[in-house]
């Protein structure tokens, strides 16, 4: 089957019929695969259910730390203006993260960042 020679029509009907197949495949191995684990289940004496059914509710008693999951992102608290501009003081400077140019040329002046606390 050379598909270079198919036309669009031609190789929607097959992308078509693939997909009808795959579907099919999927559906079966399903069942059957379902049907072995019943099997396997009812020869010690449990249903599917009961495995299923435990298992979840060990999953839920299970702390998260033993399941894998991580804590998420820590929020951050809004950050307190400590520093402030010498000329606009409604510029200011929490002290976290980059110094900002003008506590950079304040200090590259020979001043201390003392002398700008809010």
């Amino acid at each position: 089957m050379d598909l270079g020679k198919m036309s669009l029509t031609e190789l929607r009907r097959l992308q078509s019929k693939v997909e009808s197949e795959i579907r099919r495949r999927s559906d079966s191995t399903r069942r059957d695969l379902l049907k072995r684990m019943q099997k396997m289940a009812a020869e010690e004496g449990l249903s599917l259910d009961d495995l299923l059914g435990n298992a979840q509710d060990a999953d839920k008693a299970a702390p998260a730390a033993k399941r894998g999951r991580r804590a998420g992102p820590k929020k951050a608290s809004p950050s307190v203006v400590k520093y402030r501009h010498p000329e606009n003081p409604g510029v200011g400077w929490s002290g976290r993260g980059r110094k900002p140019q003008w506590a950079l040329d304040w200090l590259a002046q020979g001043k201390s960042l003392d002398e700008l606390a809010a």
